[in-house]
């Protein structure tokens, strides 16, 4: 009976886990659109300093701002997820509306080699 039971847990646990990792990320904004995705990185960077400050003091290391052991700084991103977004866009349209005449160039070219494989 325990040997089913085992991994019926795990499955449970991460079902859970990824459940709640979808939530957490639909909750704050990163599965909608382009400019709720930059608000929601503007809101992480204003919440990251201040966290890291926490969990340093907690854990028992000092933030020195001029000596040897110090952290360093947070990194600054200069990421804009929208015109990430709407690049992507861009490129998978322009694929799109190519493929039926690159579609018809690579069967022609086809086409001429079997040709010359049957000569």
């Amino acid at each position: 009976m325990a040997a089913w039971l085992f991994p019926a847990v795990r499955f449970v646990i991460k079902g859970s886990l990824a459940g709640a990792a979808v939530y957490v990320a639909y909750d704050q904004g990163l599965l909608g659109s382009g400019t709720q995705g930059a608000e929601a990185l503007r809101k992480a960077q204003a919440a990251l300093p201040p966290a890291i400050q926490e969990w340093t003091s907690y854990i028992g290391w000092e933030v020195r701002t001029m000596q040897m052991n110090t952290l360093p700084p947070a990194p600054k991103f200069d990421f804009s997820p929208s015109d990430s977004w709407n690049k992507g866009v861009q490129t998978v349209m322009s694929a799109l509306s190519v493929a039926p005449t690159r579609a018809c160039e690579y069967t022609v070219e086809g086409w001429k080699y079997v040709k010359d494989l049957v000569k």
